[in-house]
């Protein structure tokens, strides 16, 4: 793939360094904010951010690990690539986590780490690490650069590979002498070709008709909408095409929001901690159109009992996920816009289907989710449903990992794109507060609500700073059970009640921890409490942190444990 495009700088009126040409290239992308934190590596960087401080952005954290998590946030909000900038040795060390969490779940980053000198690479020298080597199996590509007048392609090139195909982070990592090295050169060519990259996005049409062809014989279809729907910009097209034919859908976890939570097609989000209906449409169906999805082991269960009659077809943009967990029957490797427009200029006639859409409407009614409220204790699902109802169901969320993270989203029913921000496939406790920051500064003017656990929060609440520093006006409700909550539910399910290290003997006054950042805190008790103060936080024009006491020995259901098919929950009620 051969991409031409403008010099990086066309003119210098005085000489500039390599930090100069890195900064001039981000504002031809259309960068507007740096994640990051300084250090020695990083010094002329950061100096040539002070000369562009009036065009570009920087938002410093107090731990790298904030910074490039609000990376991820801003590119789950805005589809753009986020922009990390962290030092030699611990400060790379410390993105390791966020590089990983972006690319299990499909994410556009671009980091830059600080290097020492080419000089002493290899010696061992002070905060030295093989970025390349650390890096190399979770990234999606990455450089080290060995010449300044290579910097500008590389940045184009970065930005290129990040954002198209399969989402996912590209590491450039830049010895100190490079970035300080002066420039003398009107321009440098940007101009790239890489042969070996070129991402298909048009499906096969011989593809496309077998598809069809199965569509007109089902008799039990369903369609599993993943995150690769939103990130094709594909809710739209999804939509037609589903009520075109009145095909029933469930979504992935990072699906949630590709399709209408609330519409009457939507079963709901299926999974270890899906509804039943759902799953046994997972279960019982004869053809399952994934769109954008990885069959990931979270989603099905024991693979024996996945869609076992089933007719499987795949439309991933990632060709490498196609056959690698489900046999599939009919491979799309296509972007999920592309293909689903495809299946549109297609008319034909389906199946009505209607004994099996009575069984699935039979199903919702009863065997919906459900748990036991309480009148005096705050019941955790009551609560995200009290945060539904009183954000319209139009903010956007970000949480943490763990019990929290499944009421939300089970709770919280989005019926728009790109409103659900959170760690899915690397399950990343600290991921919901930090990520919150860069939804925020994604989208200024929308609700951002993190619902967070107590012990995620504890990882990253240092970036409260952040909040009152740029008046971000993030609502942040903990979900406090005084626990690490899922790892106590399997304790409680599988080890025979032996809580080992999952309860919090001490923790902080959250509002004294909020009020020490000058920040609104509270904490609430009751329900009652929580109806009379809830539409005030969330009106309210700055930041908050909400401690939200709950049941403690609360469990997320349904659940399928360890090994078992989606046809067999525990915690199913009628």
């Amino acid at each position: 793939m051969k991409v031409e495009a403008k010099p990086a700088f066309t003119s210098i009126e005085e000489s500039k360094t390599g930090a100069d040409l890195l900064i001039e290239a981000l504002l031809q992308e259309g960068v507007e904010t740096i994640f990051g934190y300084p250090g020695g590596a990083v010094l002329p960087i950061y100096d040539a951010i002070y000369r562009a401080k009036d065009r570009i952005k920087h938002v410093l954290f107090r731990h790298e690990q904030g910074s490039i998590h609000a990376a991820e946030g801003y590119a789950r909000i805005t589809g753009k690539p986020g922009v990390v900038l962290a030092t030699s040795g611990p400060g790379a060390t410390n993105l390791i986590t966020g590089i990983a969490d972006a690319m299990i779940d499909s994410l556009p980053l671009v980091v830059f780490t600080g290097q020492v000198a080419r000089s002493v690479i290899g010696t061992d020298a002070f905060q030295e690490a093989d970025v390349i080597g650390i890096t190399t199996p979770i990234t999606k590509h990455n450089y080290q650069v060995q010449h300044v007048q290579d910097l500008p392609r590389i940045i184009k090139e970065a930005f290129h590979i990040a954002s198209t195909g399969r989402p996912g982070p590209v590491v450039i990592d830049i010895p100190k002498d490079i970035s300080a090295e002066n420039v003398y050169e009107e321009a440098f060519e940007t101009d790239f070709d890489l042969p070996g990259y070129h991402p298909n996005t048009k499906p096969n049409p011989l593809q496309i008709n077998k598809l069809v062809d199965s569509l007109t014989k089902a008799k039990k279809p369903v369609i599993l909408a993943g995150a690769g729907v939103l990130h094709g910009k594909a809710s739209e097209e999804l939509i037609q095409f589903v009520e075109r034919y009145q095909i029933p859908v469930t979504t992935t976890l990072l699906g949630l929001g590709s399709f209408p939570g609330d519409h009457k097609l939507s079963l709901g989000m299926a999974g270890m901690h899906g509804t039943y209906t759902a799953n046994m449409a997972l279960y019982e169906c004869d053809l399952l159109v994934n769109f954008g999805a990885r069959f990931d082991d979270r989603l099905t269960g024991n693979l024996k009992h996945f869609a076992p009659n089933a007719k499987v077809a795949h439309v991933d943009i990632d060709p490498a996920e196609i056959g690698k967990n489900v046999t599939t029957h009919i491979p799309i490797v296509a972007d999920v816009k592309e293909a689903i427009r495809e299946l549109l200029h297609h008319e034909f006639d389906m199946n009505l289907h209607y004994q099996w859409s009575n069984q699935l409407e039979e199903n919702k009614k009863h065997f919906p989710l459900w748990y036991n409220d309480s009148n005096e204790e705050i019941s955790p699902q009551w609560l995200i449903s009290q945060i539904h109802r009183a954000s319209n169901g139009e903010a956007i969320v970000t949480t943490d990992v763990g019990q929290h993270q499944m009421w939300a989203a089970q709770y919280y029913s989005f019926s728009k794109p790109n409103h659900w921000v959170t760690s899915g496939g690397l399950g990343t406790m600290g991921f919901g507060f930090p990520a919150a920051i860069g939804a925020q500064l994604a989208a200024p003017e929308s609700q951002v609500i993190a619902i967070v656990g107590d012990g995620g929060f504890q990882m990253t609440l240092q970036e409260l700073s952040i909040l009152q520093e740029r008046n971000l006006p993030v609502k942040i409700i903990i979900v406090n059970n005084g626990a690490l909550g899922m790892v106590r539910q399997w304790q409680e399910k599988f080890y025979e009640h032996r809580y080992s290290e999952s309860l919090f003997p001490i923790q902080p006054d959250f509002v004294k921890l909020a009020d020490s950042y000058d920040i609104k805190g509270m904490k609430i008790s009751t329900q009652e409490e929580l109806q009379q103060v809830l539409p005030k936080v969330l009106a309210f024009p700055g930041p908050v942190v909400m401690d939200c006491r709950v049941v403690q020995t609360e469990n997320v259901y349904p659940m399928i444990a360890p090994g078992k098919g989606l046809h067999e929950m525990i915690g199913v009620k009628p």
